[in-house]
C-alpha cells in the first residue's frame, strides 16, 4: 500500500464543509444514468405523486453529515421496501442459528466503555445467524452469494447487535439505494426467477449502472461467495462505527470476526453439485459441528483509529465500499467467541430472531455512514413487520438478559408483568408507583459531534473513486484466485440475455484492470468495448493487500474437515480403522461411504456400516476422499457410475486423494490412469496414512492438470 497521503476526504464533524457544487458533479454520475439506461422515461414521483429530485442519495447535514429524518422520499422508499413480504424476511431469508458465548481477553477500557469488554474471562451470552442474502427460505446453501453474519450480545447493559456480513465491503453508499438492489438481485418479478442468485439480467444491469458497486462484484465473484462452511469464513461489521471511552473519548472502529479454523471456499462447479447432493450443506455443518463437540470458534477484532488517520487515508472511512488493509492498520482482537449449542427450536429461535443495527450498549457508536444511517432507521421497522408486534422484544431470542424497565404499555401480545400505578414520566409518586428514571451519563451517551452544512441531496466528494480499491483487491489475489473471479464474472454475465448489459460491465471493469476485463470478454466471446467514464481513475499506485486473499491466508490444518472414505468389498479393515485413528488425531471427522448404505463386507468377514450410499454421498461433500478396496470390491466400484463419478469429481476439484493399490480398476474406469500427481497418495502402511492425512491438512492440488 502506497503510504497514506493527505486527501480531501474529511471524517472530522469539525472541518468546515466545502463549497456547493452541484450534484451531478460531485457525484460523479447524474444524468449519466439515466443516459446509459437509455430510451426516455416517466418522471419518477412518491407514492404521493410528487416528483422526485434525486433518486441516488438520502438528504444529509453538510456533504457527510448524518441522514435526516424530514427526508420523506427516502423514508417512504424504505417504509415501503421494509413491508413488501411477510412473514419470510426480504433478505437473508435462508439463515441457521446457533448459541454461544464470547469471552474477553482482557481489558479494553483504552478504547471502549462498553462492558463485555472491561476484563479478561469475562463472558457474554451470544446467538448467531448466518444467512445468504438472495434466496428464499427454501433456496440452497451454496448459492453464489454474500453471507449474512448476525451477532447478538446480551451484555449486561443491554443488547448489541453486530449486523454484518462476510465480505467488508457493500454493493451502494447511500441506503436509499438499498431496495434498487435488492429488487435487481432478487428474482425477476415479470418470471419469478431466477431464485437465489445474481446471475442475471437485472442484476448486472443495475450494478452496471452503478460504478460504486464494481469493487463489491470483485469480492462476490471470488471464492468469498461460496465458503466450504459458516465456521470457515470471516465477517465484517462493514461500517466504520465509533468506540467511546469512560471519558468520552472518541476512536473509529472496523470490526473483524476471524475464524479460528482459518478461511476455506469450494470451487464453483463442487457448489452447484453441493446443492444437488446437500442443499443444506452449510447448515447441517454446523449442526453436525456443534453436536459433536467441535465447537467453532471466531475471534472478534478492531482496526482503532483516530479522525487524524481518516483525515490523512486515501479514502473516505465513512464510505461503505471502502476497506481499511490491515496491512496498514493491524487489527487488534478483543475476545474470542464460541458457539457451543444448537437451536431447540428452529422458528422460534433463528426464524424469530430479530437483529437491529440501532441495538448498542454503551461505549459503542455510530458514525455518519449514509449506509449505516439508513439501516439504523429501516431494521425497526422491518422487525415490527415480520413479527408483528412492537412487543417481539420480549420473544425469548429477543429479550435482554438484564433488567429492563420503561413506561411502554400494552400492545399486541404484551406478556411482560408492567406494575405500579404511573406509566408516564415525570410523575411525582415514589416507591414502585414511581417507575424508572434516567440514569444520565451512565446511560448510552451519543458522541457529541458538531454538525454543519447545507442540507442537500449530495454525495461526498471523497466517495467518488469507484475503481481504486477494486483493482487492489483483484491484484492481491493469487493466480488460482484471480482464475476463479474470471470465470465468475464469465458464468454470470453469460446468464445474461441483453449483450449490453454484459458490454455496460466489462467497460466498467477496464477501469479496475484491463487483463481482468480482456480474460472476460475472450470468456465471453464478445469484443472488449471502450471504458466507462470515471469520475476518478483508477489508482495503480496502491500495494497488494495479502490479507484480502483466503488461499493466502489458508491454515495447514485438517481439524474441522471431513475426510470420506469410499470402501469397496473386502477392504483391508486396518486402513480404514488407521485413517479415522489419524484424521480424528488431527481433528477431523471421517464418513464412510459404500456402493449401497448398509456397507461392505471387509477383509476377514467383518462388516463395515456405511454413512452414505455413494450415490448419495458424492465427494463434493468431502474436504478429501481415500478409495479403500479390495480386488472384488474395485471391479463393481468401477462398474459404479457414481463410485466413477467420486473420483473423478474429486481429482476434478483439485483434492488430496488417497489410494489403495488395489483400486486401479476405478482409476482406469474414471479414465485417470497416468493423470494421478503427488497429491494423489498410495495407502498401506501405518506411515503412508500419517504422510496423507499431513497432506490433507495443506492446500489443494492447485497445480493439477484438469484439462487434459
Amino acid at each position: 500500500m502506497a503510504t497514506p497521503k493527505k486527501s480531501t476526504a474529511k471524517s472530522s464533524a469539525t472541518k468546515k464543509a466545502g463549497p456547493k457544487k452541484n450534484p451531478k458533479d460531485v457525484r460523479g454520475q447524474g444524468d449519466e444514468l439515466h443516459q446509459m439506461a437509455g430510451g426516455d422515461s416517466p418522471p419518477m414521483t412518491t407514492a404521493q405523486g410528487q416528483p422526485v429530485q434525486d433518486d441516488q442519495n438520502s438528504l444529509r447535514a453538510g456533504d457527510r453529515g448524518p441522514t435526516l429524518m424530514n427526508d420523506a422520499h427516502f423514508r417512504e422508499k424504505l417504509f415501503h421496501f421494509d413491508h413488501e413480504r411477510i412473514p419470510e424476511r426480504v433478505v437473508h431469508a435462508r439463515g441457521y442459528g446457533a448459541h454461544g458465548v464470547f469471552e474477553s481477553n482482557g481489558d479494553h477500557s483504552d478504547i471502549t466503555r462498553a462492558s463485555l469488554f472491561s476484563a479478561k474471562g469475562k463472558q457474554t451470552e451470544v446467538f448467531v445467524r448466518f444467512s445468504t442474502v438472495a434466496g428464499n427460505l427454501g433456496s440452497f446453501d451454496l448459492a453464489r452469494d454474500v453471507r449474512g453474519f448476525a451477532t447478538k450480545f446480551y451484555t449486561d447493559e443491554g443488547n448489541w447487535d453486530l449486523v454484518g456480513n462476510n465480505i467488508p465491503v457493500f454493493f451502494i453508499q447511500d441506503a436509499i439505494k438499498f431496495p434498487d438492489l435488492v429488487h435487481a438481485v432478487k428474482e425477476e418479478q415479470d418470471r419469478g426467477f431466477p431464485q437465489a442468485q445474481s446471475a442475471h439480467d437485472t442484476f448486472w444491469d443495475f450494478v452496471g449502472l452503478m460504478p460504486e458497486s464494481t469493487h463489491m462484484t470483485l469480492w462476490q465473484m471470488s471464492d468469498r461467495a461460496i465458503p466450504r462452511s459458516f465456521r470457515m469464513m470471516e465477517g465484517f461489521g462493514v461500517h466504520t462505527f465509533r468506540f467511546l471511552t469512560g471519558d468520552g473519548t472518541s476512536r473509529f472502529v472496523k470490526l473483524h470476526w476471524k475464524p479460528v479454523l482459518g478461511m476455506q471456499s469450494v470451487v464453483w462447479n463442487e457448489a452447484v453439485k453441493i446443492n444437488g447432493a446437500d442443499p443444506d450443506f452449510h447448515r447441517r455443518d454446523l449442526y453436525d459441528a456443534i453436536e459433536v463437540g467441535d465447537f467453532p470458534q471466531w475471534e472478534l477484532g478492531v482496526q482503532v483509529f483516530d479522525d487524524a488517520f481518516a483525515d490523512e487515508f486515501d479514502f473516505d472511512v465513512l464510505d461503505p465500499t471502502k476497506i481499511i488493509p490491515e496491512e496498514i492498520l493491524p487489527v487488534r482482537v478483543l475476545g474470542t467467541m464460541t458457539l457451543n449449542r444448537t437451536v431447540d427450536n428452529v422458528f422460534s429461535e433463528t426464524e424469530q430472531v430479530a437483529f437491529m443495527t440501532q441495538n448498542v450498549p454503551p461505549g459503542i457508536d455510530f458514525s455518519n455512514d449514509p449506509l449505516l444511517q439508513g439501516r439504523n432507521f429501516s431494521y425497526l421497522d422491518t422487525q415490527l413487520k415480520r413479527l408483528g408486534s412492537t412487543n417481539f422484544t420480549q420473544l425469548e431470542v429477543n429479550a435482554p438478559r438484564c433488567p429492563v424497565a420503561h413506561f411502554q404499555r400494552d400492545g399486541h401480545m404484551q406478556t411482560a408483568h408492567q406494575s405500579g400505578r404511573a406509566n408516564y414520566e415525570p410523575n411525582s409518586f415514589t416507591g414502585t408507583d414511581r417507575g424508572p428514571r434516567e440514569v444520565g451519563d451512565a446511560g448510552h451517551v451519543p458522541f457529541a459531534q458538531p454538525i454543519q452544512g447545507d442540507t442537500r441531496r449530495i454525495r461526498a466528494e471523497s466517495f467518488a473513486d469507484h475503481y481504486s480499491q477494486a483493482r487492489q483487491f483483484y491484484v492481491s489475489q493469487t493466480p488460482v484466485e484471480q482464475d476463479h473471479i474470471v470465470a465468475a464474472y464469465v458464468f454470470e454475465l453469460g446468464k445474461c440475455e441483453i449483450p449490453e448489459i454484459r458490454t455496460r460491465v466489462m467497460a466498467n471493469l477496464r477501469n479496475v484492470d484491463e487483463t481482468l476485463a480482456q480474460r472476460i470478454a475472450d470468456g465471453l466471446g464478445m469484443d472488449l468495448p471502450a471504458a466507462s467514464p470515471a469520475a476518478v481513475a483508477a489508482r495503480t499506485d496502491l500495494e497488494p493487500t495479502p490479507a484480502t486473499s483466503i488461499l493466502a491466508n489458508a491454515k495447514d490444518t485438517f481439524e474441522g474437515r471431513k475426510l470420506g472414505i469410499l470402501v469397496g468389498e473386502d477392504a483391508d479393515g486396518a486402513v480404514v480403522d488407521g485413517l479415522r485413528s489419524a484424521v480424528t488425531k488431527a481433528g477431523g471427522q471421517v464418513d464412510v461411504v459404500a456402493i449401497a448404505v448398509g456397507g461392505e463386507q471387509l477383509k476377514g468377514g467383518k462388516k463395515v456400516v456405511a454413512d452414505h450410499a455413494v450415490a448419495g454421498g458424492p465427494s463434493v461433500l468431502f474436504d478429501a476422499v481415500a478409495i479403500v478396496t479390495g480386488d472384488a470390491g474395485a471391479k463393481k466400484l468401477a462398474d459404479e457410475p457414481a463410485a466413477r463419478d467420486f473420483l473423478t469429481d474429486a481429482f476434478t476439484h483439485f483434492k488430496v486423494i488417497g489410494l489403495t493399490t488395489e483400486a486401479a480398476p476405478l482409476v482406469s474406469a474414471a479414465g485417470l490412469d497416468g493423470k494421478l500427481d503427488d497429491a494423489c497418495l498410495t495407502l498401506g502402511a501405518a506411515k503412508t496414512r500419517a504422510e496423507f492425512v499431513t497432506r490433507c491438512a495443506g492446500p489443494r492440488a492447485w497445480d493439477r492438470d484438469i484439462t487434459a
